[in-house]
């Protein structure tokens, strides 16, 4: 694989890889076979393959699961990491619960340090905006968090452009985090802009859209029970079938650029103006060495005009969101 070539994240200093892991799939709450002997070895072989930013939560398993592997396996690389948590969403039997109440911000925030085995993260989100709390209030806990060390700097994620201004006045941002791929570009309209103009750089989750634009999921596949992805739009009828004549056409642009669908899928995310970064959730270390191959290199003019003539004949989808 060629050098990774680091992006600044927002105004921070701080550098990342543009190929970042997601930890939501380690912690094993609605992934399905994980274990934590594949979790480790997996977070082991992101930073050997140049992965430097890892992407957690404080719900990211129901007693901290994520962040506790993070600091297992790669506490003693801590230097070389670029740590994000989130914080305002947590458990309560077995089900999310929104609380971004300025003193739950900073008790999650403690927790999560404890589990991370740090004095601080590099990047801080506020999960959710929480309907029951002001958003001045949940920003204005962030921004003390901030001022006191705990953390380098501070993101957002799952917001609309009016919640982003009236987050961004009270505590600067340095990140926004949405859902963005091929077939869900939403933000495209008004966030990603917004973004650009204010210097907050977007890093994004579902770049393979749940492993439907990883290539890996045939026609025929059938989901078992308990795997979540049923219940999207995405994965049923007419539009799982369209998303899958998609993907053939992926699979053969991939095949003449020498790339799997995935490495070309991922190049093409981290390639479009306005992102920094995404995040690619992975359970197994081949998961992330593959991941990891779609930075280092550039999609040639050809190569992006036939994914646009694909991404034009698929025509619009349609999309749906959530919180991870």
């Amino acid at each position: 694989m060629s050098a990774v070539e680091f992006r600044e994240l927002g105004s921070t200093g701080l550098q990342v890889s543009p190929i970042a892991m997601g930890c939501w799939p380690i912690a094993g709450v609605t992934s399905l076979g994980v274990t934590e002997a594949e979790s480790l070895a997996t977070l082991e072989a992101a930073v050997d393959v140049g992965v430097n930013f890892f992407d957690t939560a404080h719900c990211y398993g129901y007693e901290g699961e994520s962040e506790r592997l993070i600091h297992q396996a790669l506490g003693h690389r801590r230097d070389q990491l670029v740590l994000a948590t989130k914080g305002g969403i947590h458990w309560e039997e077995r089900r999310q619960v929104r609380d971004a109440s300025p003193a739950t911000l900073r008790r999650q925030c403690e927790l999560s340090l404890r589990r991370l085995g740090t004095d601080h993260v590099d990047l801080l989100y506020l999960h959710a905006p929480d309907p029951q709390v002001p958003l001045c209030e949940s920003a204005g806990a962030l921004r003390e968090l901030w001022e006191q060390g705990k953390t380098r700097s501070v993101g957002l994620s799952n917001a609309t452009v009016r919640q982003l201004e009236e987050f961004h006045q009270i505590c600067p941002l340095a990140a926004y985090q949405p859902h963005y791929n091929m077939l869900q570009r939403e933000i495209e309209v008004e966030i990603l802009p917004w973004c650009q103009q204010q210097g907050v750089s977007v890093v994004v989750y579902w770049p393979l859209l749940k492993g439907l634009l990883a290539g890996q999921l045939p026609r025929t596949h059938l989901f078992p029970e308990g795997d979540g992805r049923k219940k999207y739009p995405m994965f049923q009828g007419e539009e799982w079938q369209r998303n899958q004549d998609l993907v053939d056409e992926l699979r053969v642009i991939a095949v003449n650029a020498g790339r799997t669908v995935a490495e070309l899928v991922l190049n093409w995310t981290i390639s479009q103006p306005g992102i920094c970064a995404a995040l690619c959730g992975a359970r197994h270390p081949a998961q992330i060495v593959e991941n990891a191959r779609g930075m280092g290199w550039r999609l040639t003019s050809g190569q992006i005009d036939a994914i646009a003539g694909a991404l034009q004949r698929r025509g619009t989808s349609v999309s749906r969101g959530a919180v991870t």
